[in-house]
């Protein structure tokens, strides 16, 4: 049986649609939003500054945007020594945009910061009353290449998936800090890691990380760095 051909019409002037559906899915799956595992699409990363935790990373470092959530025992067993390479070096940039604190437990050290090459002038710290908005909305104006947030309590996984758009629609890292506790919750951020304090460093285990490995590394604090907790 054979099908016929309108006057006219070619099949020769006919798109192939094959090859046009296999086009346009390449297209897509370039999109940093959507993620095929370990073949996800090619994604921008920021070194940590960490060789071995590098290693373990999609990109060989941080997401350059989007939503990661970093599980501690409890705040300052270590887990800001283990942003201080990146804060760094986003602050020293020269089109650099603001590192933003919000609520964080503690007041920064200016001297320690600065002393690890963080650059004082584009740093921010934000006190709210209701941290997570704040947190939202740092995330989607644009202004900034990284923030900083502390949830001692929630959030909730809709609350978790604001922020993650916010992060990518301001071209954000966004670092949600959280106790342990929410270590069995289901997550939309892009990367999910557990903090132990060591005596020299900390150990991380990684829960969720699209397109990279999982297991535990531990880091330890080059000299000069203070122990984790202290």
């Amino acid at each position: 049986m054979s099908a016929s051909v309108p006057a006219g019409d070619s099949l020769a002037d006919r798109p192939v649609i094959g090859e046009r559906s296999a086009s346009e899915l390449a297209r897509l799956l370039e999109h940093p939003a959507i993620w095929r595992g370990r073949s996800a699409a090619r994604a921008e990363a920021l070194p940590t500054g960490h060789a071995a935790l590098d290693d373990c990373l999609p990109g060989k470092g941080w997401p350059r945007t989007g939503l990661i959530e970093i599980l501690v025992t409890r705040f300052g067993v270590g887990e800001l020594y283990l942003l201080l390479p990146l804060l760094a070096a986003l602050t020293r940039r020269p089109a650099a945009r603001w590192c933003v604190w919000i609520a964080p437990p503690l007041e920064p050290y200016a001297p320690a910061l600065a002393a690890q090459g963080v650059t004082l002038e584009r740093v921010l710290v934000v006190r709210a009353p209701e941290p997570l908005w704040a947190f939202e909305q740092t995330l989607g104006s644009g202004a900034s290449d990284i923030a900083l947030a502390w949830a001692a309590r929630g959030p909730r996984i809709r609350e978790i998936r604001r922020l993650q758009l916010a992060a990518e629609r301001g071209k954000t890292l966004g670092v949600l800090f959280r106790p342990q506790r929410a270590i069995r919750e289901s997550s939309p951020a892009v990367l999910r890691m557990a903090v132990e304090p060591k005596p020299a460093g900390v150990r991380l285990t990684l829960l969720k990380s699209r397109g990279g490995a999982r297991g535990s590394v531990e880091l330890e604090w080059t000299a000069g760095w203070p122990a984790a907790g202290s």
